[in-house]
């Protein structure tokens, strides 16, 4: 497996791209938050949640009050635009990884058997369908070296492809190209 890179560049802030190399809490965080605001905003959310709380620990934010995680959440700027809603998301997701995975999100990946594992074990956490699956495959595959991740990476584009800030930008603006032609498509 080749060495995890410096960083992962999903949000233009080096510091936030490193906690997603360094940290698989962080990244699987990322991907929950990854729902209707953009890519930067999601996979920030991980370094705003660790300066808040002080940690980014699965167990002990499994265990937070959700009433203090909620004020967490929504403090000026919000993690996410439904900070409720993602903070009751983030909060289950941990509780899995401590109770599943003895608190090591790693293992998420690092103990799955083949990709057929590795899928069920990505289905599994709160709010990972389709996209996700390929988001964090392909993640993982391109970007941790993570074999059996391999069968998940689509033979199109997608975020497991950005290695630089400039790829973050190449694919958004792929990204949009296509919702825009599905838009054009939809209307005639």
């Amino acid at each position: 497996m080749p060495a995890t890179p410096a960083a992962i560049h999903f949000t233009g802030d080096p510091e936030a791209d490193r906690l997603l190399a360094e940290s698989p809490l962080a990244l699987l965080i990322g991907f929950a938050l990854d729902q209707q605001i953009t890519v930067q905003q999601a996979f920030s959310g991980p370094l705003k949640l660790k300066q808040r709380l002080g940690h980014l620990d699965a167990a002990k934010i499994a265990a937070l009050d959700p009433d203090r995680l909620n004020e967490v959440f929504r403090d000026k700027p919000a993690i996410h635009r439904f900070p409720g809603s993602m903070a009751k998301r983030v909060q289950e997701l941990c509780a899995i990884v401590a109770n599943e995975y003895d608190g090591d999100a790693a293992t998420v990946w690092s103990g799955a058997t083949d990709s057929a594992d590795l899928e069920a074990r990505i289905r599994d956490l709160p709010g990972f369908g389709d996209m996700k699956v390929i988001g964090l495959g392909s993640t993982l595959a391109k970007r941790l070296g993570v074999k059996v991740a391999e069968p998940l990476v689509p033979d199109r584009m997608c975020l497991g492809d950005v290695d630089s800030p400039e790829a973050l930008d190449a694919y958004q603006a792929a990204k949009r190209a296509k919702k825009a032609a599905a838009r054009a498509a939809a209307t005639t």
